[in-house]
């Protein structure tokens, strides 16, 4: 077979492949239509690629009669291994959608209308938009409540089917990635969805519960600050279960997350520390080496023991101190610098005499001559050096230190 030459005017000017569904828009310009949902829907660009103008619609038109001309040239080069492309479906539009979720309302046809729903969705970041811009986010979102609007009813009554609608609504809506005007609808709008998430959290599956928490990561990122404020303990406890139970890679970094964005107010520090968030981070810092998992666990647990409570469990842990240490400068800077900050907390305000003794003998002392040794940033030095001289007088002279390191020491210490 001979190799064919593709008309350039069959190619799609992003990616340079020979176009399927080509479409046109406001700009005069043609393009496959994948490739520009591409550009538009997942990279967020408003613009035309190459002429530069704003978008200001980002309707597409069915190129027609470049779609024939494609076809006509391939069905002419098929002896040349050149396959026909198909006539493509036409895009699903608003009005099925708002048929859909009319239907989804409907219980003889919520489940066939809801994966209807999954699947439309999953086609494109185009069918997203759409599906959102009809008004799915109500929908769903009354579905999820509707479905699990008591625990015991969920539990004692076992309706399987009602629970299975409620899971795929959430799904979907999670899969959705909804825009943040979307998000603050669905948190807004609906006051009482987030205590709907509390309520799967605490009594769906792994899967749902999972859903449940990546959709409340996304939430929180766009709360005002005194909702987040307000955050219930019992939110923060389901939170801290997810950590405990690591139902999943993606649920653990989004319940970090989610500690992340709420736990610099004081009162969710403690909310958090109540619901025992320290021992659960704690342990999942003992079974992880993943240099992104650690800095995360260390920023929430520096700021934790940013208050009593925090500090006191973390204290009382056999290896709360330990572990913490250890993970100075042997993941990341960033792991390093927090490390030292919550040995900081715990060295200027929790410092009894049993705490002074078990971070002298669990190797704190040496580390943080060593951070005196080594390059990094100069902040983390200070913090560093200002518990060494804060203790002193129990840790300058101890046999736990190595000599190569007691000579880091403070000099103005060490000569007391």
């Amino acid at each position: 077979m001979e190799e064919v030459a593709i008309p350039h005017y069959f190619l799609c000017p992003i990616s340079l492949e020979i176009m399927r569904d080509p479409v046109t828009l406001c700009s005069g310009i043609t393009y496959d239509r994948e490739s520009i949902e591409q550009w538009i829907f997942c990279s967020k660009n408003k613009t035309c690629p190459i002429t530069r103008q704003p978008l200001p619609d980002l309707d597409m038109t069915p190129n027609h009669t470049l779609r024939r001309l494609i076809q006509a040239w391939c069905v002419t080069n098929a002896a040349n291994g050149i396959e026909r492309i198909p006539t493509p479906k036409p895009p699903v539009d608003k009005e099925q959608i708002i048929k859909l979720l009319e239907e989804a309302m409907n219980a003889q046809t919520q489940i066939k209308s809801l994966l209807n729903l999954k699947a439309i969705a999953s086609q494109s970041e185009r069918n997203k938009r759409v599906i959102e811009a009809a008004g799915a986010v109500s929908t769903l979102s009354f579905i999820v409540r509707n479905n699990y609007t008591s625990i015991e009813e969920v539990t004692l009554d076992g309706d399987i089917e009602s629970t299975r609608a409620g899971d795929e609504a959430l799904t979907i809506l999670y899969n959705l990635q909804l825009s943040e005007e979307g998000l603050r609808n669905l948190a807004g709008e609906n006051a009482d969805f987030i205590p709907s998430l509390l309520q799967v959290m605490q009594v769906g599956d792994y899967k749902s519960r999972a859903y449940a928490t990546l959709l409340l990561k996304s939430i929180s990122k766009v709360l005002d600050p005194v909702h987040l404020l307000g955050l219930k303990v019992e939110v923060l406890q389901e939170i801290v279960n997810v950590l405990r139970d690591q139902i999943s890679h993606q649920a653990t970094k989004a319940a970090l997350e989610i500690l992340i964005q709420v736990c610099p107010w004081g009162r969710n520090r403690i909310k958090a520390a109540t619901a025992g968030a320290v021992s659960a981070l704690i342990e999942l810092l003992l079974d992880t080496d993943e240099r992104r998992a650690c800095e995360m666990i260390l920023v929430v647990l520096d700021q934790l023991c940013k208050c009593a409570e925090g500090r006191a469990e973390l204290v009382s842990h056999n290896a709360g101190i330990a572990i913490v240490t250890k993970k100075i400068l042997s993941v990341s800077p960033v792991a390093s610098e927090r490390a030292v900050r919550i040995l900081h907390s715990i060295a200027t305000f929790s410092a009894n005499s049993t705490v002074i003794q078990e971070m002298l003998q669990v190797g704190v002392v040496s580390k943080l001559c060593l951070v005196l040794q080594v390059d990094c940033e100069m902040k983390n030095k200070l913090k560093a050096k200002e518990i060494l001289v804060r203790h002193a007088k129990a840790w300058k002279n101890s046999p736990c230190i190595p000599l190569y390191l007691l000579s880091s020491y403070p000099s103005n210490v060490r000569q007391q």
